[in-house]
């Protein structure tokens, strides 16, 4: 940011689901938060994972169109030879530990459960109200 920062305030509208900004003002309020301080963090927080030179290897590429994926395959086959499976292997480990970090994350927030009911997974919104 070589520019000088505006710190005067202005506002930001954006539209989203009705769940999703009950969530978002659920989570606020469980961190003492303002739904706009929640929000504000979130989008800086989030912000952060898109800075390509604060990123670890491993880390989740910020590029949603592929490329990371692309610079991961290059990185593996620059140190070594990978057949098809092995490199799918290597590829795939990261988003088991992510998606592994992030069941506990919303088991640990109470937003999702496992039921045997219901083979698996299942959010804890009362959704399933019905059965």
């Amino acid at each position: 940011m070589g520019e000088t920062s505006d710190t005067s305030r202005t506002a930001v509208k954006t539209y989203v689901p009705a769940y999703q900004k009950s969530e978002w003002q659920s989570h606020a309020d469980d961190l003492g938060m303002s739904q706009s301080e929640f929000v504000r963090a979130m989008v800086q927080a989030g912000r952060k994972g898109f800075e390509s030179d604060t990123m670890e290897p491993s880390s989740p590429d910020p590029d949603p169109g592929g490329n990371g994926l692309e610079k991961q395959v290059l990185e593996l086959l620059s140190a070594d030879t990978y057949s098809w499976d092995e490199l799918l292997e290597a590829v795939s480990e990261d988003i088991e530990s992510r998606l592994d970090e992030t069941i506990e994350q919303l088991q640990t927030n109470n937003r999702i459960r496992y039921s045997g009911r219901h083979g698996g997974y299942t959010t804890v919104d009362g959704g399933d109200d019905d059965d």
